[in-house]
């Protein structure tokens, strides 16, 4: 082979080693991206693809050669098989039994196995394809029209932090809000720990603890007790305030006179508990390795510290109970959910070491939409339907506690309605912006930042409400000041009750009057004898502002004295012409 001759077989390695050069060049600038990437907690899905894909597939599905198939369909979903409709308490109990039927598919993402040697790229790989396989389980369930699935979170980065969080914590503790811990609570969150490893425990830290009174934290003790639930109650805001030095009014005599049950843990108790169990936990897990004698370096180096992981929904108080059991702000808190994106690891002492979790909205069947805006897991500022959240408030508040925090006065029941109803959504918008004078562009009521101050002071705490647990809900309207009824005078309830008793004529009048002002307001009053009631015609709004027209000049008319307002042509009349003069 001479010198100036051309060989293929260099030039083929040199070109294959430059494509692996560039292919892991590429590869590592993926990853620099995905560590560099801000993480974002993904409820909703508005891809358009999956439209697109959706409308490809039923386009080849349902053609020419494939028709569309003729299925008899009820357009009435509230019918049932008689075809007869059904009652609202009818419908949640279908529902209760559809979410018992379907409850052991809510479960949250597993993490599929892996090893440490195991490649990047097969476990990206397979952690894909397990995520894909439980949002095609939890997309079967929204096609079931009796089910209500809520919004979930739908990022697997989210996802992945929480997977790191359960492998690495020995103590798995749940935050959730006092008001409605079951809301909170997730079950399986509790079972998936347990199969990573089956000596992990749960424990539920009943956080804003102080917003409740005494009776009820005795009540939701006697629940936690009754089914095994290992809990806690706390109050960051309150921790926050004896590390500042500030004082919490209204705190200290519920302390006082709570009991070992009841207690709300300060911050040194909490940190000595926690870290009593989670050393209990590694204790029992070093003595089941001992004796299959499978202890590794690895495991004697983790035994120096326990870690305690922190979990939740979104906007509970984990951040704020970090922070109040460091003794300083380490992590990001804020009202809007979402704040942390990553999981953070503190080290408290050489014993004990916390661990921080994203909040994670888990996938349920309890709540709607709004009773999820409501209660702070989705947020305040980007909800469009602020009526049925507000509503939601409205339902849970009683007619006198909002009156007496806001100072204003809402609409009361008219003499034919329910006098137990409960107040509107609208009556307590328009309530609130007339004391408040917020008042939009239109001039009518600034009914979107009304409903975004009342949500963020029912979180807050400033608008009281509880939930009782199972079983309590006949000793409720007992016992505690809560329903709306109790808000209703002596006359009222006699009015409600009475239905049989013969009306008085001056209520009869009354009736009337109400009636009457009804009918006028929604424009359906007859027309009197003698008197037209003009409607106003709705006029755009770029047409208020014209200048006013000028009236027309008719001083050339003639008048007629004789007053009939007919104006009068004068007519000249001309001789006739009878052709020419005859001498």
């Amino acid at each position: 082979m001479g010198k100036n001759e051309k060989t293929s077989l260099g030039r083929a390695l040199v070109k294959h080693h430059n494509q692996m050069v560039q292919q892991i060049k590429e590869k590592g600038r993926y990853y620099r991206k995905q560590e560099n990437k801000v993480l974002e907690s993904v409820t909703e899905v508005t891809d358009i693809d999956a439209i697109i894909e959706k409308a490809e597939e039923a386009e080849r599905l349902y053609t020419h050669d494939n028709p569309t198939p003729k299925f008899l369909i009820n357009l009435d979903t509230n019918a049932n098989e008689n075809n007869e409709m059904m009652t609202p308490e009818e419908l949640r109990e279908q529902q209760l039994k559809e979410e018992k039927l379907h409850a052991g598919s809510l479960q949250v993402p597993r993490r599929p196995p892996w090893y440490p040697g195991m490649e990047v790229d097969q476990l990206d790989f397979n952690e894909k394809q397990a995520f894909l396989i439980w949002r095609r389980k939890l997309a079967s369930l929204e096609e079931n029209e009796k089910l209500v699935l809520t919004p979930f979170e739908k990022n697997l980065d989210i996802w992945r932090q929480l997977w790191r969080v359960l492998e690495r914590s020995d103590l798995l503790v749940m935050v959730v809000d006092a008001r409605d811990p079951l809301f909170y609570r997730c079950p399986d969150l509790e079972a998936y720990a347990r199969e990573i490893d089956e000596h992990k425990e749960t424990m539920l830290l009943v956080n804003k603890a102080d917003l409740l009174p005494l009776s009820v934290r005795e009540k939701w003790a006697k629940y936690f007790q009754d089914n095994g639930i290992l809990y806690l109650f706390w109050s960051a805001k309150a921790a926050t305030a004896a590390v500042e030095g500030k004082p919490l009014i209204g705190f200290e005599e519920q302390e006082n006179t709570s009991n070992s049950e009841t207690k709300i843990y300060g911050r040194e108790e909490l940190l000595a508990r926690l870290q009593a169990e989670a050393e209990a936990i590694a204790a029992t897990r070093k003595k089941s390795t001992m004796k299959k004698s499978t202890i590794s370096k690895g495991a004697d180096q983790a035994a120096k510290h326990v870690v305690v992981g922190f979990v939740g929904y979104p906007n509970v108080g984990k951040s704020s109970t970090i922070n109040a059991l460091v003794g300083e702000k380490r992590t990001g808190v804020t009202s809007t959910p979402g704040k942390t994106k990553h999981f953070q690891t503190l080290i408290i002492s050489e014993e004990l070491m916390l661990c921080d979790c994203p909040g994670l909205v888990f996938p349920s069947f309890t709540s709607s939409r709004y009773e999820m805006i409501a209660s702070g897991v989705l947020p305040i500022d980007r909800m469009t339907q602020h009526r049925e959240a507000i509503q939601v408030v409205a339902n849970r508040v009683p007619r006198h506690l909002i009156e007496k925090v806001y100072n204003i006065t809402l609409p009361k029941p008219k003499v034919y309605e329910p006098q137990t109803r409960l107040p509107l959504a609208s009556e307590l918008l328009r309530a609130y912006c007339a004391s408040r004078g917020y008042v939009g562009s239109s001039g009518l009521p600034d009914e979107t930042k009304a409903s975004r101050i009342i949500l963020k002071d029912y979180l807050d705490g400033k608008l009281p409400h509880f939930e009782l647990p199972p079983g309590f809900d006949a000793e409720a309207d007992k016992e505690t000041d809560v329903g709306p009824s109790s808000s209703l005078t002596d006359d009222d309830s006699d009015l409600s009750d009475d239905e049989d008793s013969p009306v008085v004529e001056g209520d009869l009048e009354h009736a009337l009057k109400d009636l009457d002002s009804y009918e006028k307001e929604n424009g359906l009053a007859a027309k009197k004898a003698g008197k037209q009631v003009r409607k106003k015609t709705a006029t755009a709004s770029y047409k208020q502002h014209r200048k006013p027209m000028r009236k027309k000049d008719r001083s050339w008319r003639v008048g007629n004295d004789e007053g009939d307002g007919m104006p009068v042509v004068r007519v000249i009349q001309k001789p006739a012409n009878l052709g020419p003069i005859k001498a």
